[in-house]
Parts: C-alpha cells; structure tokens; sequence
C-alpha cells in the first residue's frame, strides 16, 4: 500500500506542476498580446500627432499665402 501512495502522489505533484506550467505559459502569452496591444496604441497616437502637425503646417502655410496675396 506504500508504494501504491507514493506513488499516488508523485503523479498528483506531477499533474499539479504540469498545471502550473500551463498556467505560466498562458500568462506569458497574455503579457505579450497586452505588450503588443500597447505598442499598437503608441504608435496609432504617434501617427495621430505627425498628421496633426502636417494638417497645422498645411493651414499656417495656406494662411501665409493668403495674407501674402492681401
């Protein structure tokens, strides 16, 4: 009966430490989704700020043409 009981728990700390594992893969995959979520987002705003600044450039330089035809 012993042995049957060691063994009985080596296979369930098995099973536990498999488990674990599968979990802490999972997570790793999780953070690396979220990580590339969010540089997604910084460079989405990074390209909402350059057409900002080109958009504002575009208006002061036809503003510019205007007054210089005034």
């Amino acid at each position: 009966m012993g042995f049957a009981d060691d063994a009985k728990d080596a296979i369930a700390a098995t099973g536990q430490k498999i488990g674990r594992a599968a979990e802490d893969a999972k997570e790793r995959v999780s953070d690396k989704l979220d990580e590339a979520k969010a540089d997604a987002e910084v460079k989405k705003a990074e390209a909402d700020v350059k057409k900002a600044e080109a958009e504002r450039d575009s208006t002061k330089a036809k503003n510019d043409y205007k007054e210089g035809l005034r």
